[in-house]
């Protein structure tokens, strides 16, 4: 089922009245998208990319499209590197929540070179790991850390346009954030949404996501751009919903039933959605649907999760 309400193409989009969208197909490991805000001279992007290289072509683009327009301010949605990797490109002020940016300290990009060196002795973990990101230049990246934080909500102005940041993680990080336009009937989501892509959650719960998806609808946007995959509105969003909701009955009663969370994930009946790509990221739903059921129950590590999900990866492509 596609959900995108716009062409799924690389590049520059036009979203109109000041919006524009990067867009990175086919939405994977990685590959997120950015945004920008348009008003007179000034304008604030939303996100910037993975490595240095793909940010650049991205300002290159931007820059063309509205050369009269300076990026003054950039939005950090969250504290993943596919969404902040590029900061040290823009000579702006750079904002993030504040607890995306505790997380952004505690991630070193340096540490994805060590990981896909360390690959080839990973077995199947290695080989999915460099599946997910060795297409990805993580050289020379000297991340700043964000110049404002804030807690909650926080309005800027892009000239006389209002832009809303609203805080709503825990939910797929600890401090996710939604960019509104309210004038322009836009939301940028960060990875709040994964369009036409099994989403993941490695802070909050699926309960929480779904209230972020309550704070979108509420705001009755025409146009979404999800963190991943293609340009999106509330008729797409009502099918993401109905997936987190399927997955947290279904991880309920597999719970119930004292199957491990491999063994959950592997029996998922995920058919409805068997075009979304990545479906091994269920994995990362079960865990934390599992530590929502007992609260008792400690985290999987990011090691013992990727583990999981490259046992499941493995299973699928046989």
């Amino acid at each position: 089922m596609a959900l995108g309400t716009r062409p799924f193409t690389h590049g520059l989009h036009d979203l109109g009245a000041g919006n524009w969208a990067w867009i990175q197909p086919d939405g994977g490991w990685g590959w997120s998208n950015a945004g920008l805000i348009v008003d007179g001279e000034e304008s604030l992007l939303v996100d910037t990319l993975f490595d240095l290289p793909l940010t650049q072509t991205m300002l290159d683009a931007f820059a063309d499209a509205v050369p009269a327009a300076t990026i003054t301010t950039v939005v950090n949605t969250h504290a993943n590197g596919d969404h902040c990797n590029g900061n040290e490109l823009v000579d702006a002020e750079v904002i993030a929540s504040r607890a995306a940016a505790a997380e952004m300290a505690e991630e070193n990009p340096e540490m994805m070179l060590a990981l896909l060196a360390a690959a080839p002795k990973m077995g199947v973990t290695g080989e999915f790991f460099a599946h997910c990101f060795g297409s990805f230049d993580f050289t020379g990246i000297n991340r700043p850390i964000p110049t404002t934080t804030f807690e909650g909500r926080m309005d800027r102005f892009v000239g006389d346009t209002r832009v809303e940041l609203v805080e709503v993680g825990p939910a797929h990080t600890a401090g996710d954030v939604l960019v509104h336009v309210p004038e322009r009937s836009t939301v940028y989501t960060g990875d709040i949404l994964f369009v036409e892509g099994h989403p993941i959650l490695w802070a909050g719960s699926i309960p929480d996501l779904l209230e972020a998806l309550d704070v979108i609808e509420g705001w009755q946007p025409k146009t979404i751009v999800p963190g991943h995959g293609p340009v999106t509105d509330l008729a797409g969003l009502a099918q993401i919903r109905a997936y987190l909701e399927y997955c947290h009955r279904e991880c309920r009663d597999r719970f119930d039933r004292g199957l491990s969370v491999t063994d959950a994930a592997a029996d998922l009946a995920l058919d409805r959605w068997s075009d979304w790509g990545d479906p091994e990221r269920v994995v990362t739903l079960v865990d934390t649907c599992y530590r929502e059921f007992d609260t008792d129950r400690a985290p999987a590590t990011m090691t013992e999760l990727f583990a999981a999900m490259a046992e499941l990866w493995d299973s699928q492509r046989a």
